[in-house]
């Protein structure tokens, strides 16, 4: 048995403090809820986990959306209904069918026992609870409203969610017909062609140049296959090494961005983005500046957004407003920038960003079904133009050959 001391708040919000022996920290935080207490603190003689004492280390298991929504909107649920935020965290700990999150909420609850804030106590899982968690979490809990904020939380991980999932299942079956066509193309240039080649060469004639030309790209999939593979892999490594450096960063983004028909696709999808992250962040509490410095984190990767964002935080920062700070780069489009500024004129910046974002997901939903309506006839008519082709370079000889024979 070890004794612990105890700092909790009673159901008045009174300020209690008092020392119990139990065989573990456990056990004490079982006596204490079990009278209602809400714990601040608990320190045992040999067990120390006063607040900024990590408790485990973090969690690196792997945490699915949906296991992230769920938690969210039941812990806001809970919260609403009354329950400590202690016995709130347990409960979805010890229910959580994800092992990433029921060991994170672990460590969590224990640590947010001991006295420490729960933003404090996702800040050791990275894996699990990004910066957007921790900022809309903490702006919640300064604010005294946790429960809304957690729900937005949950909101914007769900419209995340079902957006990449709508994306996903637009190009899924795009993707595999594009798979199975090529694969009978390679059939026909690997197996086929190759079997005519020796029948044209046994005649000593002079093909066609659309035959020859068919034959040479058949000879060299065949008899150099390997070293195609390792030009690609050479050429992939270097593409590697020079998109490793800032430079190379910025040219592969504008060279997406460039791409007829999908640069836009992929813009729209960079910008909607931004503006429901940044309006989710604003609408709970969190001050402008810090909400481009959790955008500059989101956007770590896209060296042309987190250049924006870092010139915008420090525009920001130095007095301007977070639409002139936008429109000094030109990569957000002036219907972005004008309407954040009517948003910041008329004191309903948040509103104004998520009438943005609805714009762009709907211009998102659009490109969709337009390439899903289109690529299927694209793909049949240009893989059954280049099977045409092979057909008609290996006829074209046969022709020849027959007329040949007729002459005689």
């Amino acid at each position: 048995m070890a004794r612990f001391t105890y700092t909790v708040q009673d159901s008045q919000g009174q300020t209690v403090s008092g020392a119990l022996e139990a065989a573990d920290e456990n056990e004490v935080i079982g006596a204490l809820q079990g009278k209602g207490y809400f714990i601040l603190s608990i320190v045992g003689e040999k067990t120390q986990t006063a607040t900024g004492q990590p408790s485990k280390p973090s969690s690196r298991g792997g945490v699915g959306i949906r296991d992230l929504v769920f938690f969210a909107e039941q812990l806001a649920t809970l919260l609403n209904g009354g329950v400590p935020l202690v016995r709130a965290l347990s409960l979805l700990g010890d229910h959580s069918s994800s092992k990433g999150l029921h060991d994170a909420l672990q460590s969590v609850t224990k640590d947010v026992s001991s006295g420490s804030a729960l933003y404090k106590a996702f800040e050791k899982h990275p894996a699990i609870f990004n910066t957007l968690w921790i900022s809309l979490v903490q702006a919640g809990e300064m604010g005294g409203q946790l429960p809304k904020s957690l729900k937005q939380v949950g909101s914007y991980l769900e419209a995340q969610a079902e957006l990449r999932g709508r994306i996903v299942t637009a190009l899924a079956y795009p993707a595999v017909l594009a798979f199975m066509s090529v694969g009978v193309l390679m059939f026909f240039v690997v197996k086929i062609v190759p079997i005519f080649a020796k029948i044209f060469d046994q005649f000593h004639m002079t093909l066609p140049p659309l035959t020859a030309a068919v034959i040479f790209v058949s000879n060299t999939i065949v008899h150099h296959l390997f070293f195609l593979i390792a030009l690609a892999i050479f050429g992939y490594l270097m593409w590697k090494a020079y998109t490793s450096t800032e430079a190379g960063q910025e040219g592969k983004w504008k060279l997406i961005f460039s791409v007829p028909f999908f640069g836009a696709f992929i813009k729209n999808i960079l910008i909607e983005r931004l503006l429901t992250t940044l309006s989710t962040l604003i609408e709970s509490g969190v001050s402008i500046l810090n909400a481009i410095s959790v955008l500059e984190l989101v956007f770590s990767k896209n060296v042309i957004f987190h250049r924006l964002l870092k010139g915008a935080r420090e525009d920001v920062a130095g007095g301007k407003s977070i639409s002139a700070a936008f429109k000094r780069e030109k990569i957000l489009p002036p219907l972005v920038t004008e309407m954040m500024y009517m948003g910041e004129e008329s004191g309903k910046l948040p509103d104004m960003l998520m009438t943005l974002s609805a714009f762009y997901r709907e211009q998102i939903d659009q490109f969709t079904r337009r390439f899903t309506a289109i690529i299927d006839p694209i793909l049949v008519v240009g893989i059954g133009g280049l099977v045409g082709v092979i057909v008609l370079s290996v006829f074209l000889p046969i022709f020849k050959l027959s007329t040949l024979g007729g002459a005689h």
